[in-house]
C-alpha cells in the first residue's frame, strides 16, 4: 500500500472536473449531558436529493481534510459523520473514477481505505449517523465508525457493487461479515445485488446488525446525538452478538457459491471474487482484508464486465433521465385528474401509483359497482399498509384515500379528467370499444392512454375522432416496483400528447423510453423471441430442465420460471401476437397451448421438480434433437441478436442504448452484461454500437 501523502497527490492528479465533489463540512457540536464536543462532518455535494453524494478523488480528499481537522482539534472529543437531508452517500463516483484506468482505480481504492480507517484509528470515538440512503462507500464510511445509528425510514442501505461488476472495495467485504456474520454478509454483498440491486431499509439494516440504534426521521440527528452522549458517558453499553466463525461461516460461503452459480452461471468475475473475499474475511487481519479488496478492484477494473457495467450505469443515470426523442416538455399539458378504465389488479396498482406520485383525484371505472368497490378497496388497503409501516402519516393517508374514488358510469366522472388510461382485457375490439365510449365524455384535450402490452396503438386509435391524443403507456408488473414505462407513439400521436405522457411518466418516477408503434414494443418483443426460441428447442426434444439451466448469467431468471411469473396464458398471447406479425421468426408452441388449456400456472411444482401433469403435456418428437446447454444458449441468443438488429433497422427505438435500458429496467437484465446488446457482442453474435 502507498503512503497517504503519495495517495493524496496521485488522487489530485487523476481527479477530473467531471466529478461532482462531495464536500465534508466540519462543525463543532456540544453534546448534551457533559459528553464533550463532537466534530460533526456533514457530507454535501451542494445538490438536491435527486443527486446524491458520491465519493470521487476530490471528495475523498475533502473528507480526509475534515477528519484531520477534527482529530487535530483538542476541543473535539468525538467525531460524527452524517449526510445532507435523506442521503448519507451513494458510493463511488463511478464516472470520474472509471476514466482513470486500472492504476487510478487502485489509487482510489487505497485512498478510500486510508481515509475511512482514520475513523477507527484516529484515537477519538467515532459515530456514523446514517440519516438516509447509504450505498456502497456511503455505507462503508459508516461501517468504519465505532458506533452507528440509522434512520428507520432510510430507503436504501446496501452494497450493490457486484451488480456493477465490482466488489465492496472500501472495507465492506471484510467489515460486514466480521460485524454481522458471514450469512448476512452473503445476503448484502451477493444475494441482494444479484437480485436486481435489492437493498434494505434503515429498520432492516438495524435488524441485521449494521447499526447499533435506530431512530425516526423527524428528529433523527437530535436523537442520535443524545444517544452518542449516553454512549460516551457510559450510560449506554453497546453489545454486539459474537460472530460464529465455525460451521456457520462454512455454510454461508457454501450458500454464496450456490447463489453465484444460480444467478450468474459463473459468468461474473466480481461475484466469484466476492465469495473469495467473504471466505477469507474469517481469518484475515483487517490490513490483509483491505489489501485483498484493493487488489480485487484493480483486477476487476480491467474486465469487460466492468466496462459493460459502467455503460449500463450511465444509461440508468443519464439516458433514463433524458429520454431520446421526447418532445419539448413545454408542450406537456397539466394533469389534474386521472381516470382509469378497469378496476382489476393492474388498474388498482396504477391507481395507487398515480395517487401517491401525482396527488390528484384518481377515479376507477368498471362494468359494475362490485368490481369498482373492490378496486377502490384495494388502493385504500395499500395506503393503510404504508401507514402501518410508518411510510406515510395519517394526514397523507386520509388525503390519498379521499382522492381515490370509483364509478360505473364514465360520463359522470371523466368529464374533467386530463388523462384517462385503460387497463382492460388485452383484446383489440374491447379496447377500441372502450376508447370510443371514453372519447364521447372527455374534454377535447384529454390524453387517452393504453396499458396494452402488445397491441397496435395506431389501430386502437384509428376509428376515433381525435386519434392524435392516443398514446401507449405500458407499465410492467408489479407497477410500483418495476422502473420501466414504455411510451408508445402511434402513427397519429401528436407532440402535445407525447410530451404529456413523458411528463406524467417522470412525475411517476419511472424510466421512460420512446417506442414507435410495433408489435409488443421493446421488452415483450425481445422476451417473446427469447421464449419462442426456448419453446422451439424444448418441443424439438431438449429436456426442459436442460433448457431452463442454460441461461444463468444471461437472463435474470430461468425461462420457464419467467413463464410462471408472467403467467402461461399471457406468455402465449404475446407469442401469438408476434407470430401473427412475424410468422417467419416467432413460434407458437403447441405444448404451451396445451399447458394454457389445462389451466396450469407453472411448469414446475413447488419443490422445483417438473410438474407431472405438465410433463404429460410435453410430447417427445419421433426424432428428438437434444442440445447441450451451450448449444441452447447460442441458438436462443442468436435469435435475440437477429431480433435486436431488426428492431434497430425498423426504428422501433432510437438506438441500441434504448434496447439495453429497457431490458435492464423492464426485464432485470444484468448491469455487468451491459443489458443485452453488449452481451451479444461479447458472445460474437453481432455488432450494435
Amino acid at each position: 500500500m502507498s503512503d497517504l501523502t503519495t495517495l493524496l497527490a496521485r488522487a489530485e492528479e487523476i481527479s477530473s472536473d467531471a466529478e461532482r465533489v462531495t464536500q465534508a463540512h466540519l462543525r463543532k457540536v456540544t453534546l448534551p449531558r457533559g459528553a464533550g464536543v463532537m466534530g460533526l462532518i456533514t457530507l454535501d455535494n451542494g445538490e438536491d436529493h435527486t443527486k446524491p453524494n458520491t465519493f470521487g478523488p476530490r471528495g475523498l480528499i475533502a473528507l480526509n481534510t475534515a477528519i484531520d481537522a477534527a482529530l487535530a482539534d483538542d476541543e473535539v472529543t468525538s467525531i460524527g459523520v452524517t449526510g445532507k437531508p435523506f442521503i448519507l452517500a451513494a458510493g463511488a463516483d463511478l464516472t470520474s473514477i472509471a476514466s482513470s484506468g486500472a492504476a487510478g482505480v487502485r489509487v482510489v481504492a487505497e485512498l478510500g481505505h486510508a481515509v475511512f480507517r482514520k475513523l477507527q484509528d484516529g484515537g477519538k470515538t467515532s459515530f456514523g449517523l446514517v440519516n438516509g440512503l447509504a450505498l456502497g462507500g456511503g455505507l462503508e464510511v459508516a461501517l468504519h465508525c465505532d458506533y452507528r445509528t440509522v434512520m428507520d425510514s432510510a430507503p436504501a442501505l446496501g452494497l450493490p457493487e457486484v451488480m456493477l461488476g465490482l466488489v465492496p472495495g472500501w472495507g465492506g467485504a471484510y467489515l460486514v461479515p466480521n460485524l454481522v456474520g458471514a450469512d448476512a454478509a452473503v445476503t448484502l454483498v451477493l444475494e441482494n445485488p444479484l437480485n436486481n440491486g435489492k437493498t434494505v431499509t434503515g429498520q432492516q439494516g438495524f435488524d441485521l446488525g449494521l447499526a447499533d440504534a435506530v431512530f425516526s426521521g423527524a428528529d433523527f440527528l437530535e436523537q442520535s446525538l443524545l444517544w452518542a452522549a449516553d454512549v460516551l458517558n457510559g450510560d449506554v453499553l453497546v453489545e454486539r452478538p459474537e460472530v460464529d466463525r465455525g460451521e456457520a461461516w462454512d455454510a454461508a460461503v457454501s450458500r454464496a457459491a450456490t447463489v453465484v452459480r444460480a444467478r450468474t452461471g459463473g459468468a461474473s468475475p466480481a461475484a466469484q471474487r466476492a465469495v473469495e473475499l467473504i471466505s477469507a474475511a474469517r481469518s484475515a487481519s483487517r490490513d490483509e482484508g483491505f489489501a485483498a479488496e484493493d487488489q480485487a478492484l484493480e483486477d476487476l477494473s480491467q474486465t469487460p464486465e466492468l466496462l459493460a457495467s459502467l455503460y449500463a450505469f450511465d444509461l440508468v443515470q443519464k439516458r433514463a433521465k433524458r429520454p431520446v426523442g421526447a418532445p419539448d416538455r413545454s408542450l406537456a399539458r397539466p394533469v389534474t385528474k386521472v381516470g382509469i378504465v378497469g378496476a382489476g389488479l393492474m388498474a388498482s396498482q396504477m391507481a395507487m401509483l398515480f395517487v401517491r406520485r401525482l396527488e390528484v383525484p384518481v377515479v376507477l371505472t368498471d362494468l359494475d359497482q362490485d368490481r369498482v368497490d373492490k378496486g377502490v378497496a384495494y388502493v385504500h388497503a395499500e395506503i393503510d399498509k404504508l401507514l402501518a409501516k410508518g411510510r406515510i402519516g395519517q394526514d397523507k393517508a386520509n388525503r390519498h384515500k379521499a382522492l381515490v374514488t370509483g364509478a360505473v358510469e364514465k360520463a359522470e366522472v371523466f368529464g374533467d379528467a386530463d388523462f384517462v388510461i385503460e387497463a382492460v382485457f388485452e383484446e383489440m375490439s374491447v379496447k377500441k370499444s372502450v376508447f370510443a365510449d371514453v372519447e364521447k365524455v372527455v374534454s377535447p384535450t384529454c390524453v387517452l392512454a393504453t396499458n396494452t402490452s402488445s397491441l397496435s396503438i395506431s389501430e386502437m386509435a384509428a376509428d376515433l375522432e381525435h386519434p392524435e391524443r392516443v398514446v401507449g403507456f405500458h407499465f410492467f408488473n408489479p407497477v410500483a416496483v418495476m422502473p420501466l414505462l414504455e411510451i408508445v407513439q402511434g402513427s397519429a400521436t401528436d407532440d402535445a400528447t407525447l410530451a404529456t405522457a413523458f411528463a406524467t411518466g417522470k412525475a411517476l418516477k419511472k424510466t421512460t423510453i420512446l417506442v414507435q408503434d410495433s408489435p409488443s414494443f421493446i421488452v415483450n418483443r425481445l422476451l417473446g423471441r427469447f421464449m419462442s426460441e426456448v419453446s422451439r428447442v424444448v418441443d424439438e426434444g431438449t429436456p426442459i430442465q436442460t433448457v431452463d439451466g442454460s441461461f444463468a448469467g444471461v437472463a435474470p431468471m430461468p425461462p420457464f420460471t419467467l413463464i410462471a411469473l408472467v403467467g402461461p396464458a399471457i406468455a402465449l398471447h404475446n407469442t401469438e401476437t408476434l407470430a401473427a406479425a412475424f410468422p417467419d421468426r416467432f413460434y407458437v408452441s403447441p405444448a404451451l397451448e396445451r399447458v394454457v388449456a389445462a389451466r396450469k400456472g407453472a411448469y414446475f411444482a413447488p419443490d422445483g421438480s417438473l410438474d407431472p401433469e405438465v410433463e404429460a403435456l410435453l410430447e417427445t418428437p419421433a426424432d428428438p434433437v437434444v442440445l447441450s446447454p451451450e448449444q441452447v444458449r447460442t441458438q436462443v441468443l442468436s435469435g435475440l441478436a437477429e431480433e435486436a438488429r431488426l428492431m434497430l433497422d425498423e426504428g422501433v427505438v432510437a438506438g441500441p442504448e434504448d434496447l439495453d435500458l429497457a431490458m435492464i429496467t423492464g426485464a432485470g437484465f444484468s448491469f455487468w452484461n451491459g443489458g443485452l446488446t453488449m452481451l451479444l457482442e461479447r458472445e460474437g453474435l453481432g455488432s450494435f454500437h
